[in-house]
């Protein structure tokens, strides 16, 4: 009889245990909270704050939506802004266009069963995203280099001479030849990523098509193809925040005023010379949080249409 007393209150107290704060899981999370918020979230921040301020008498004022509309309006900034988006759109095109279906294409490749060496070909492939953006910009520098590169040497040995020109010299060439160069710089990212999404598609899938007469070229625009769109989907935005968000080849192979003649200049560019300053240009911060500002609105304003326009079809095909 006492055991059966005792049954209530073993029962009541079990719910108790289980409602206990678990205090752990935030001091495990504590440090990597902060280093984000003080690397992240706080500069962020301050760069909004920045857009709606305005120096005047060495002090900051606000200022509303003056810089937009000076950065927008007045025909020195604006030139040079959408000079930097146009380029910024062109630079992101040949990634979408050279990078993606190249990807897919090598994916399939080196996912074909029977392939010897296939992960020698994955690693070489992957390992130019491993250098450092100096590294890549200074090295194609000197390769393309009129003067002492050996592309010259290469092609005239093969003469092919007369097709060399100095593609980062010249303003028509310039910003397509350094779009190839992150192209090859990062062809690894995709590869990998449709490679292991190619990996994925069930056996039966393929084993049932093949039964049906569909294999080979046949079989994969069909079958895989149709399946990858989700992963393609991500890697396209994924591309397109990247490429918006670039600074780092164009400012090491072309320099801070990204020449010849702004022909390279892209939003990265503009923002760090309109903030920073860059020879003979003073540094203004409020402009140069403007900029930023409106780069993050035009990431933003991209993944959302994708997240609520695209991606829920792709998932909606996919299953």
């Amino acid at each position: 009889m006492s055991s059966i007393a005792l049954t209530p209150a073993r029962t009541g107290a079990h719910p108790a245990r289980r409602r206990r704060t678990r205090w752990h899981i935030a001091v495990f999370l504590a440090p990597a909270l902060l280093v984000y918020t003080g690397v992240m979230v706080l500069p962020l921040v301050d760069t909004l704050r920045l857009a709606f301020l305005r120096a005047t008498d060495q002090r900051r004022v606000f200022a509303g939506l003056a810089n937009f509309r000076v950065l927008l309006g007045d025909e020195r900034w604006s030139h040079a802004f959408w000079n930097a988006l146009s380029n910024n759109t062109h630079f992101f095109l040949i990634h979408l266009l050279v990078m993606v279906p190249l990807a897919i294409a090598l994916a399939a490749l080196v996912s074909m069963a029977g392939l010897r060496g296939g992960g020698f070909y994955r690693t070489a492939l992957f390992m130019p995203t491993m250098l450092s953006y100096v590294i890549v910009g200074f090295a194609w520098k000197l390769i393309l280099s009129p003067l002492w590169g050996i592309t010259p040497t290469l092609l005239a040995a093969a003469h092919l001479g007369s097709f060399f020109h100095p593609w980062l010299g010249r303003a028509d060439t310039a910003l397509t030849t350094l779009g190839l160069i992150s192209v090859w710089q990062w062809l690894g990212v995709p590869l990998m990523l449709t490679y292991a999404a190619m990996i994925s598609i069930p056996t039966e899938i393929l084993e049932a098509s093949a039964l049906d007469g569909v294999t080979g070229l046949s079989q994969f625009f069909r079958i895989k193809l149709p399946l990858l769109w989700p992963t393609v989907g991500v890697i396209g935005i994924l591309t397109f925040v990247s490429n918006f968000n670039s600074f780092d080849l164009v400012y090491t192979a072309q320099g801070a005023l990204a020449g010849p003649d702004f022909s390279t200049d892209i939003l990265g560019t503009l923002l760090y010379r309109t903030f920073f300053g860059a020879q003979l240009q003073l540094g203004d911060p409020t402009m140069g949080a403007a900029i930023a500002t409106m780069m993050l609105l035009i990431i933003l304003a991209v993944v959302c249409a994708y997240l609520f326009l695209v991606q829920r079809r792709l998932l909606r095909h996919e299953f």
